[in-house]
């Protein structure tokens, strides 16, 4: 395929809409595996921390129980990192990452390894980083047995089109995946309506194989909508003040989290197996205290949230202010040290923790929980990934009937918590890429932690 000087000659040409076929006949395979994958580590969560401690004759999880399986997650992870091509993906610390490229075909296995452990074992993240990963990974192999001689333009689209593929579904609708691989990855210009495209269709595949694959399976879709939530009224003056308040209130918690995250990560670099073990029993710690202090579940301080989070919501009223208070500060903590060396996505946590932050701001004056959720999903989401569209997208389209209704509001918290974080953020040295990330890490061979470790 050429590339024509004019996008629309591009457009209109023969080996466009083989590019258009070839994206939707990869969108099959890869959204199938992605469907798979989440259903097998849905399957293990819940035979790890339901269905194990009652055959081992317990009538309940006991509160030491979270225990073994991050120890266990830690160690898995770690090793994965230290011995596999591809240090298990990229650190999520740095964000939600696209348009880097597709990983190479030899690093897809300790990605998906790393990434099974992390979040199939209860560690605080979720799954749309590897997936993104995995699908660009994927694309590109589907390329190459295709046509090997395919021109790299083409294996770059096709490897875009898997990214949108692979996460087709698990935010709530192919579009909101679509933006979110769009602006992570700062497409941009005349060619960008013909980069997504490719993707947009790959997308549209893939949710139709996730819904036909759970009525076929009955195993789930894996989608975050949330439906039977009271009706919102229309925006007042109170309501765009709070808006205004949570945009400022999710600075100091989000960058907190992120500096937490840097903080630990080159201890976990140097000897990766001890630390990472360590954070996985903190991350342990934390929800065991969780469940001491409030009498809830301690599955609501470990996991991504991403199940946990419409129970939140809908059993909202169970949860005094003290409680929710405890959980924004164990889960907050939880993700942090996640994000410092476990392998999986971060846009999950943050929508939980948003969203019980917003629960307990609407027990004061003028704010309604719906209100409160939407506003707080959007302004932790967009302080965290840093891509303020999809953070609207997300805190809308999770409120479905009435996303229109509350997206002004969304937008203030938004726009706002993306200024004030950004202006808070240290300036970059001289002749660094960005302002707003540290340098990520790189995919070729780094030193090797000390053995010693």
């Amino acid at each position: 395929m050429t590339t024509p000087s004019d996008p629309l000659a591009l457009l209109r040409s023969k080996s466009y809409i083989a590019l258009l076929v070839l994206a939707a006949m990869i969108g099959v395979p890869i959204s199938a595996a992605a469907y798979f994958f989440l259903a097998l580590v849905s399957e293990l969560q819940g035979w790890i921390f339901t269905s194990l401690p009652k055959a081992l004759g317990f009538h309940g999880e006991p509160l030491w129980w979270p225990i073994p399986p991050l120890l266990l997650a830690g160690v898995l992870v770690a090793l994965t990192i230290r011995y596999l091509p591809g240090t298990g993906g990229r650190s999520p610390a740095d964000g939600f990452k696209a348009g880097e490229g597709p990983p190479p075909t030899i690093d897809l296995p300790g990605i998906v390894l790393a990434a099974f452990a992390t979040l199939s074992l209860g560690v605080v993240l979720g799954p749309e980083g590897p997936l993104v990963a995995l699908g660009a990974g994927l694309g590109a192999l589907a390329v190459r047995l295709v046509k090997r001689d395919a021109p790299p333009r083409v294996q770059s689209v096709l490897a875009a089109a898997g990214s949108f593929a692979a996460i087709s579904a698990i935010l709530g609708s192919p579009i909101t995946g679509a933006f979110l691989l769009m602006e992570a990855s700062g497409l941009g210009g005349a060619m960008m309506q013909l980069v997504l495209v490719p993707g947009l269709l790959a997308a549209g595949v893939g949710s139709l194989i996730f819904v036909g694959l759970d009525a076929w399976t009955g195993l789930g879709t894996f989608s975050l909508a949330i439906p039977g939530l009271p009706h919102v009224g229309a925006p007042t003056g109170a309501e765009f003040l709070w808006a205004v308040a949570i945009g400022l209130m999710a600075v100091p918690v989000g960058s907190g989290i992120r500096w937490l995250a840097l903080f630990l990560r080159p201890y976990s670099v140097r000897r990766i197996v001890p630390v990472t073990a360590a954070v996985g029993l903190a991350v342990a710690g934390l929800a065991i205290a969780f469940a001491a202090a409030t009498g809830k579940s301690s599955s609501e301080v470990l996991f991504s949230g991403q199940t946990a989070l419409g129970p939140l919501i809908t059993n909202s009223a169970s949860y005094s202010v003290g409680a929710l208070l405890l959980l924004i500060v164990c889960k907050g903590l939880a993700y942090g040290v996640s994000l410092s060396c476990f392998r999986g996505g971060p846009t999950f946590p943050a929508l939980f923790v948003g969203a019980a932050g917003g629960i307990a701001l609407s027990h004061l004056p003028g704010l309604p929980l719906v209100d409160g959720v939407a506003l707080g999903i959007g302004a932790m989401s967009v302080v965290m990934l840093r891509l303020p569209l999809t953070s609207v997208l997300l805190a809308t389209l999770l409120l479905a009937s009435d996303s229109l209704t509350i997206m002004p509001l969304v937008i203030v918290a938004v726009v706002v918590a993306y200024v004030a974080s950004a202006r808070l953020a240290p300036p970059p040295p001289q002749g660094s890429p960005s302002a707003t990330t540290v340098p990520p890490e790189p995919h070729e061979p780094r030193p090797r932690p000390d053995r010693a470790a």
